[in-house]
């Protein structure tokens, strides 16, 4: 809004308004007595013959009430914006139909003629506006004059957030740099003009644009800008010698108006991650609305954002699991702004302890589950399979179990990308896992289905988190190859269609997350290093075993099918019988473990019918045999 509460408007402001009523005052009589000499052709003797003066203070009162009535007087308005010009377009026509209709009933000799009313009000509002108009132009001026010294920024994007934005960076005190050109991808947009300001092409013009018109910024003003467009014009802008500054995402602007001060450093989320996910609302509170839900890995990066989610939809309990006391603090204290650690709702519990894990969810009888323990630090579960069989296999069929047990609805198991054509023992215990939830789903009540995606944004233990420590501590930055590429995508994205994920799948099935482009390590790398002074080095040290060059999200030969929602795709899981991981020894020796959860992974073959069948909202894939004999 444009629009300031009359409450706080200090003494100079009042008088701005008070200026503004005399000029109106002045455009009336400027305006009446001009319109009657158009209408008598400029006769002044004929003038005489009318009481136009008389007109003159109701023109006055009438002027006050209706500019009170529409907020015109009561608050103070940026000169000629269009809240203000909308008031002033209001009010006077509201004073000279009043004007009009008291012309026409005065009896005898009128005191103006009536074409000459509707001109005077035609005519007050070009003096009112024009004088509006040219004291916003004046300040502009004097507002680029002393300005100067502020860096010279190029904008790009002109719709409304970047409007938004010319106009804070041109009015606002704490104005980090003055706009000198615009630029826009959109050929329709071409040389138009934005307070005085023109879009002189697109970014293909960024480079001649900075030495054109001397810029030292480039600022991105397209909250809903990809990961991808936002590398591409810090990459450009780069070329260009140009310092970046973005506007914030549409999440973060939600309720608010972008202002100069919003702008900031594009940071990583915004260059990998930063996607517009559409959810359906309805879709998601039908299964987690008054439903008792219960996060395992609920002080985990993913189930913390989960357990945030998931409140907002209003379950009827929200159950937090994990076997992390810290974890469970800092949940807490995010969803209460407290941190007692004494709700009911706080399950301190290892999910190896199936025991207890069964004993827990017969007392709470969860409707709704998200399954997200699990240790997945690849390096370490390479060393350690045996740990890998105890969280991510025996943990997740003990869960699996108990919610069996207690007739849960919907059961959502939180996969990895790197299940798909597993080469690691992180990647075979969780296609195990994805097996396992596909065995239940086959023969149990309910619905389970897992949900595949790749690396998440600001996770425990994520590279970007050990790239930033490795950089304050003045490096070396360490990456494995400069050819490696992993998908990324923030947390809140992921955990938005994991939950839309939920409310769509079907039995055996992973629905499969887009991540968008995979990204070169080393390039985020590089970027995170830039402008670092003293100059952070990069090393290479080679992949790890279990590690591959570049990530997949499905496996060879493994088809997949586009949901009804445009980010979330769906594949056929095999399902794995329980019975041939529940007596594995877990004293056997880490290589031969580390063999085993290889040979239980890639057993699990599924043949494909050669036409697809309707499943509800999806058309799934026909199943004509889900496990591999040879088991």
């Amino acid at each position: 809004m444009a629009l300031v509460s009359s409450s706080i408007v200090p003494a100079r402001l009042r008088s701005k308004r008070s200026l503004r009523i005399m000029t109106d005052n002045a455009a009336w009589v400027f305006a009446m007595y001009a319109a009657v000499l158009l209408r008598l052709d400029f006769d002044m003797t004929r003038v005489e013959a009318f009481r136009v003066a008389t007109l003159i203070p109701l023109a006055w009162a009438l002027q006050f009430l209706f500019g009170w009535l529409f907020g015109l007087y009561r608050g103070f308005w940026i000169n000629g914006s269009f809240d203000e010009v909308a008031a002033l377009a209001r009010t006077i026509g509201a004073v000279t139909g009043v004007l009009f209709i008291y012309d026409l009933l005065i009896p005898g000799t009128r005191p103006a003629p009536a074409s000459a009313i509707i001109a005077a009000g035609f005519l007050a509002l070009v003096a009112s506006g024009g004088v509006r108009y040219l004291a916003r132009h004046a300040i502009d001026r004097s507002r680029r004059a002393r300005d100067e010294g502020l860096p010279r920024a190029l904008i790009f994007g002109t719709g409304e957030c970047g409007v938004r934005m010319i106009n804070s960076l041109l009015f606002e005190d704490s104005s980090p740099c003055i706009p000198v050109a615009l630029l826009d991808d959109d050929r329709e947009k071409q040389n138009l003009t934005v307070k005085g300001l023109r879009v002189i092409g697109g970014r293909a013009s960024m480079f001649d644009a900075a030495r054109r018109f001397n810029a030292t910024v480039l600022v991105i003003a397209i909250p809903t800008a990809e990961g991808s467009t936002i590398r591409e014009l810090t990459a450009l802008a780069e070329l260009a010698q140009l310092e970046v500054l973005v506007v914030p995402t549409v999440t973060e602007l939600f309720g608010g108006q972008v202002r100069a001060t919003d702008l900031r450093e594009p940071t990583e989320a915004d260059l990998l991650g930063r996607r517009i996910i559409e959810t359906d609302l309805e879709q998601a509170a039908s299964y987690l609305q008054d439903r008792v839900v219960l996060v395992t890995g609920a002080g985990g990066s993913i189930g913390s954002e989960l357990c945030r989610q998931i409140a907002r939809f209003g379950p009827r309990r929200l159950v937090m699991l994990d076997r992390d006391e810290s974890g469970l603090h800092q949940v807490q204290l995010s969803l209460e702004g407290r941190a007692l650690l004494d709700s009911p709702d706080l399950i301190l519990l290892d999910i190896r302890d199936r025991h207890r894990v069964a004993e827990l969810f017969g007392e709470i009888r969860p409707d709704v589950v998200f399954h997200a323990a699990a240790l997945k630090h690849l390096p370490l579960l390479q060393a350690h399979p045996v740990e890998a069989l105890k969280s991510n296999v025996w943990g997740s069929l003990s869960v699996l179990d108990a919610a069996a047990a207690a007739g849960v609805t919907r059961f959502v198991n939180i996969s990895t990308d790197k299940a798909a054509n597993a080469c690691s023992i992180l990647g075979y215990s969780k296609r195990i896992a994805e097996g396992l939830t596909s065995y239940f789903g086959l023969r149990h009540p309910g619905t389970y289905l897992s949900v595949r995606f790749g690396n998440v944004l600001g996770s425990r233990g994520s590279v970007l988190t050990a790239f930033r420590a490795q950089i304050e501590a003045g490096g070396p930055v360490t990456v494995t190859h400069p050819d490696v590429t992993r998908y990324f995508m923030t947390i809140e994205e992921a955990v938005q269609l994991v939950i839309q994920a939920g409310a769509i799948g079907h039995d055996g099935e992973a629905l499969v997350l887009d991540m968008g482009e995979p990204v070169k390590i080393a390039d985020v790398a590089r970027r995170l290093c830039a402008n670092h002074v003293p100059e952070i080095p990069i090393v290479f040290t080679g992949l790890r075993p279990g590690e591959k060059m570049h990530e997949e999200l499905f496996a060879d030969g493994e088809a997949s099918y586009q949901s009804n929602h445009e980010l979330i795709r769906y594949v056929r899981v095999p399902d794995l019988d329980p019975t041939f991981v529940r007596d594995v020894d877990p004293k056997v020796s880490g290589k031969d473990m580390a063999s085993l959860l290889e040979f239980l992974a890639r057993t699990m073959t599924v043949v494909l019918g050669d036409e697809p069948v309707s499943s509800g909202v999806f058309e799934a894939p026909r199943v004509d045999r889900v496990v591999d004999g040879a088991l």
